[in-house]
Parts: C-alpha cells; structure tokens; sequence
C-alpha cells in the first residue's frame, strides 16, 4: 500500500502512525511537506514552496483561501513528476486548513482522500468572541468565517475525515461530520509515565517530587492559553508561599490568537506590571521532550488554560505522567477532566480563584494522589497510543480499500 501524507509541519499528528506504519511490511510512505520545515522525517520526503505570496491588495477575508491554493499548486507541482513516472498513492492522508490538498484530485482521480481536520471557525460561540478584550468587528467576523472556505473544500472531496476530539468535531455543522471520524493521536504512555526520581535542572537549582513547583507549558505565551491569568495568579500565590517555585515552558510569542497592540509580548508586559519574584519564576523556553517529561513528572499542580478552542496535546501528555492538573472550566478541558474526579477545574479568567486552587492543590498533595492516579488511568482507558495507532492504521486502510465503514467510528 502506498501512502502520501501531507502537512506543512509534518511529521505532526501523523508522527505516531508513521512509525507505526514503519514497520509493517508491504507499506510505502512519502510525506509532502514545506521546505522550510526542519524536523527530521524518516520516510521518502518531497518539498512542496508556493511560489509567492499572498496578493497584497486581496480582499483580507480571502487572504486564506489564496493562501491555501498557492500552497496546493505548489504541492501539484511537487508531485507531478512522480504522477508522470506512474507512481500513484493508495490513500492521501492529509492535515486540511492550509490547502495542500485541494488539488489532489486533479492529480490522482481515483486516489482515495482521508483528511485531518482540527479546527471549524465561528465568530461567536467558541474562540474568537471568548476574550473580552478583542474588540471584534463585523470585518473580524467575516474573515474568521472565511477560513473555513479550504476546509469546506477539502470536506467536498475527501473520502473520510478525522478529527481528534469530541469538542473539535462538534464545531463543524452536524450536516456535515456523517464521515469525520472523532479518534485522537493517541499518547506514549510507555514513555510519559510517572517517576518518582524525575528531575529538572534550570540554572543553579535542581527540583524533584518533594519541592513546591507550579507548572505551565504552552507554544506560546498568550491570552488563548490563559497566560496572563496564570502569571497573576503566581504572583499572588508566591506571596503566600516562600517557597514555591515555578516552571514555565514556552515560547515568547504568540502562537494563537492577536498580539498586543502596543508591540509588547504578553509576557514583557507581565514582568512590567505584576510583582513576581523572578528567582523563583524559571522560563526554561522550548525544551526537548525529555525535560517536558521531568517537568510534568515533577509538577506539584500543572495549570492548563484555554480558549475554546484545540486542546493541547501537552494537557494528556502531563495526565499520562500523573500531573495534577489544573484546568481551565471550558469545554474542550471539561471533554477530559472530570473536577474532583481526576482534576481540577477553574474559571479561565477568575485569577484569584486559580490561586486559591493552586494552594489548595500544594496544601492536599495527599489527597490529590487519588486524582493523579486517576487521571493517568483516563489517558490509560481512552488516549493511550497503543490501542488508537492500531485503529488509526485501520481507518487509513479502509479508507484505501474503499471498505469505508457505514458510520463514524466513534
């Protein structure tokens, strides 16, 4: 069977079926991909590089659709030479919203189509309208609606979607998830485990299970994954508590959402507004997985914020290595965690109650034992790796062999 992927950053959500397509004989796998992405793919690589940018002087609000048929011109003339020799894919799996597979028809009629899909915009009810502060107007409005324009497209051609949580799929309209099914990647758990002897070393100091440390990790640091409330809400908590430290994982930047319009990161204007004790504050940038696996393994309490909007995969990945997390009260968390159960929820923007609920998750670590262990087990029972890898490979086989099932899967 022969297999095409395509994503702009691949390997990404496919990095798991890969290798566990890798080492099944029989399979042959080519991943289409920008060239300007640098991560390391073990399997046949084509570039793909749209020849220019978007207009300048086009309408805003279809500035993505160009976008995306610049980006799937570019992936038909990446390809073409390989359809010239003969060479013809089973099945396209393909991560829909920047377009490289708008065109994949065009090249191979009969080639079936299995597309990702992450994200269905709305001006209001989910992200866009959540922030207070974004003062949207009816242009903001217009143009969030048409960045569903490829998405819309890809769902016209493609044989079967797949989307990896409930939340995420219920944004797209109903008349249109009869064949989106909703599987997740899946997490290691073998790897992301707990470990008592896990350690982290910023700088001088080095912290273990028995230290007082606040967790956060992110892309970015930004007002869709809560940042600012969580820096309020640690300075308020280090003022209690002398020694509690925290680590913070992430870049200075903004991965989703606006930037300030007064040119400063979220987190520049932080540490000019809030009293923070910096040396217990610890900004560790992108680190490698390893450490973000010490990182969660030693968490006292993990707080996630977010949106509505994609749930981060580093949320399951901390639950898989017995993190305490603390949770945003939205609805793509609420799909996961159950508060009291195998978590802790509380209001996105309420900064004193997430402080509150940080002392109270340092105070009862005794108590809180029952919640990791149970939160380990919900990542056990519905994300674990090695039961939705094997049903994904399924789903990219049937799909291949037209054996498409009469409903979604889930």
């Amino acid at each position: 069977m022969r297999i095409l992927f395509l994503h702009n950053n691949f390997p990404a959500q496919y990095r798991r079926i890969m290798a566990y397509l890798g080492q099944e004989p029989g399979i042959e796998m080519v991943a289409g991909t920008l060239g300007t992405n640098q991560q390391s793919i073990h399997i046949s690589r084509i570039n793909y590089a749209p020849h220019r940018e978007v207009t300048q002087q086009i309408h805003p609000a279809a500035a993505p659709m160009e976008s995306a048929i610049l980006n799937a011109q570019a992936v038909f003339k990446a390809f073409y030479p390989l359809k010239q020799r003969g060479w013809v894919p089973d099945v396209v799996c393909a991560h829909s919203g920047w377009g490289p597979s708008l065109f994949i028809r065009d090249l191979w009629p009969e080639t079936k189509l299995l597309s990702y899909y992450e994200w269905y915009y709305h001006p209001t009810g989910s992200d866009a309208d959540f922030l207070p502060g974004d003062a949207r107007s009816e242009d903001d409005d217009v143009r969030t609606r048409m960045r569903n324009a490829p998405i819309l497209l890809d769902i016209a051609n493609m044989d079967w979607g797949v989307c990896p949580t409930r939340w995420q799929a219920s944004q797209f309209p109903d008349h249109l998830t009869s064949r989106i099914s909703v599987l997740h990647d899946g997490v290691d758990t073998d790897y992301l485990q707990p470990d008592a002897d896990a350690t982290v070393t910023v700088g001088d100091k080095t912290f273990g299970v028995k230290d007082e440390v606040i967790t956060y990790v992110a892309r970015g640091m930004e007002p869709y994954r809560g940042f600012p409330q969580f820096l309020e809400a640690l300075a308020k908590v280090q003022k209690e508590r002398p020694n509690v430290h925290a680590l913070i994982v992430g870049q200075d930047r903004v991965a989703y959402g606006r930037k300030r319009a007064d040119g400063k990161t979220y987190k520049e204007h932080a540490l000019a507004t809030l009293d923070l004790d910096l040396e217990r504050t610890h900004f560790m940038g992108l680190v490698p997985f390893d450490t973000f696996r010490a990182v969660v393994q030693i968490s006292s309490v993990h707080v996630y914020l977010t949106v509505p909007f994609v749930l981060s995969w580093s949320m399951i990945e901390s639950m898989s290595c017995g993190a305490l997390v603390l949770g945003s009260d939205t609805a793509p968390v609420r799909e996961v965690i159950e508060d009291g159960k195998n978590g802790l929820l509380v209001d996105f923007f309420d900064t004193d109650a997430i402080a509150a609920r940080i002392n109270e998750a340092l105070d009862k670590q005794k108590k809180m034992k029952p919640l990791r262990q149970a939160a380990r087990q919900t990542v056990l029972e519905r994300y674990a790796a090695r039961n939705l890898v094997p049903a994904h490979r399924q789903l990219i086989v049937d799909v291949a062999n037209g054996t498409l099932p009469r409903k979604r899967q889930d």
